[in-house]
């Protein structure tokens, strides 16, 4: 069976990267039949940050990527968190010292630093030689009266090779691996060691992971063999780059994942997105259900070289989904965003048809469902701040506004349906009655109504506020501009 797992280490926020990679593994379980296990690589107590965890195991569930086994709803390998595991771990690493894989070090800090000074000054690559080697009886000793002592592995002799799914066969020499350490003096296993245990006990099939790990993967080679245990099938999927093909950062556009949610980004379509970024569905096509993407998905179609970030073709692929969405769906998300900044101003929003009428007019303007509030909260605020200078359109007299808005609100008194059609052509025969071109009249109206030089159509808007209020407001702008 296919088991795959993500397991971050909560001492930030999750990454891009990572969340990529979560994807990843989402979609090969999914498409695989197989399984999706969570797993917490908590062993570095001293950056260990709770609430990192909190964000993302939020940032997972609100991408809907829901794990089978995890440390919060179990399974046949619990615990699923390796500071829970540390007896697990003791047991291995005496295996491996009877087996002389790896033996007690006694290094102390200074004896460590005037051996990288040594290999300095000749010349020679960093290279730990194994000088704090000590008995077992030499570390107890040791550890009673305060020193610190780890255990390192012994690093064979012998080439190392292993198969990645993506590259083929990885060869490395031994000598760029010098002996390392796999149990910390406070006795938590280190990343390289656990996570082998780890992948072994909950049979992992599979190791999806950042190309950056290659370089690491000789020494979980050689753990793997000096344990006896199978070797999981490497998959090291392709680095994620900015724009300008550095290294992607923030300056990027590149977010945490609960910052997209904030900004108002659909989990669908940031799932879409990332799941693109070194990954080909066979063809040109870019929107996707998450049923087609996990139909496509195969490790096959994974890339070899890196992807790059772009946060413009994220805001189009968000519209896309906006524009494309179920109504009631979409109604239900805009009540949400746009009824809290409201309900703020003492306005609140209670009627939801309100929010189903004003919908379509945005639908085509939204990039992200945070900007609803903008596009949408000048239908709600009853003291609706007017730019006066915007009330006064270039090449119009001040006298010829005024008189077109008065004609305006005594043109909306006599119409019963407002219809935005209707009202369309009974505004452009009053502009041409007024001798006045259809913008002269139409852009201090909009202003008037919604504050605002972008809005949804001009007669939506109208039919949307209703009559009494948008003669309200075109009276409050017609004042405005008469005290000017």
């Amino acid at each position: 069976m296919v088991r795959v797992r993500f397991a971050p280490s909560p001492t930030g926020d999750m990454h891009i990267g990572g969340l990529r990679t979560a994807i990843f593994d989402w979609l090969f379980a999914k498409a695989n039949n197989g399984k999706f296990i969570l797993r917490i690589e908590d062993t570095d107590r001293a950056r260990y940050d709770k609430e990192s965890e909190i964000t993302i195991i939020e940032s997972l569930k609100w991408l809907g990527l829901q794990w089978d086994e995890g440390p919060d709803i179990g399974g046949p390998f619990e615990p699923y968190r390796q500071s829970e595991r540390k007896n697990i771990y003791k047991t291995e690493v005496q295996k491996l010292i009877n087996n002389n894989s790896a033996y007690y070090d006694g290094a102390t800090p200074e004896e460590l630093q005037s051996l990288r000074e040594e290999q300095v000054r000749n010349k020679i690559p960093p290279r730990y030689d194994g000088r704090g080697e000590i008995t077992e009886k030499e570390a107890l000793a040791r550890k009673q009266v305060g020193k610190q002592v780890v255990i390192r592995f012994r690093v064979p002799k012998e080439q190392i090779e292993f198969f990645d799914e993506i590259r083929g066969k990885v060869n490395f020499d031994h000598k760029e691996i010098d002996d390392f350490i796999i149990l910390k003096s406070d006795e938590m296993p280190t990343y390289h060691f656990a996570h082998v245990i780890d992948d072994h006990k909950m049979k992992i099939s599979h190791v999806i992971r950042g190309e950056e790990w290659i370089s690491s993967t000789p020494r979980h080679v050689l753990l793997h063999k000096a344990l006896g245990y199978e070797l999981p099938k490497y998959v090291h999927v392709p680095l994620i780059l900015g724009k300008d093909k550095s290294k992607l950062s923030k300056r990027h556009g590149a977010e945490s994942a609960l910052s997209y949610k904030d900004k108002g980004y659909l989990p669908e379509a940031l799932l879409n997105f990332l799941a693109l970024l070194g990954w080909s569905p066979g063809d040109n096509t870019e929107i996707m259900s998450i049923k087609e993407i996990i139909k496509k998905f195969s490790v096959e179609r994974i890339l070899d070289h890196a992807a790059v970030f772009d946060p413009e073709k994220l805001e189009w692929m968000n519209a896309s989904y906006i524009r494309n969405m179920d109504s009631t769906k979409l109604n239900e998300i805009i009540f949400k965003q746009v009824s809290k900044p409201i309900e703020n101003q003492g306005l609140g929003i209670n009627d939801k048809t309100q929010i189903e009428k004003l919908t379509p007019l945005i639908r085509e303007r939204l990039k992200n469902i945070k900007d609803a509030s903008y596009l949408l909260n000048y239908f709600f605020y009853d003291n609706l701040e007017i730019n006066s200078d915007q009330l006064l359109p270039k090449n119009t007299s001040k006298e010829n506004i005024i008189i077109g808005l008065q004609k305006s609100t005594e043109l909306l008194q006599g119409i019963e349906n407002l219809e935005p059609e209707i009202l369309e052509g009974k505004f452009r025969a009053l502009a041409d009655n007024l001798g006045l071109k259809a913008g002269q009249l139409f852009f201090p109206i909009r202003i008037a109504l919604t504050g605002r030089k972008e809005s949804p159509p001009l007669f939506h808007t109208m039919e949307a506020l209703g009559k009494e209020k948008s003669i309200e407001r075109i009276d409050k702008a017609i004042k405005i501009i008469e005290r000017m």
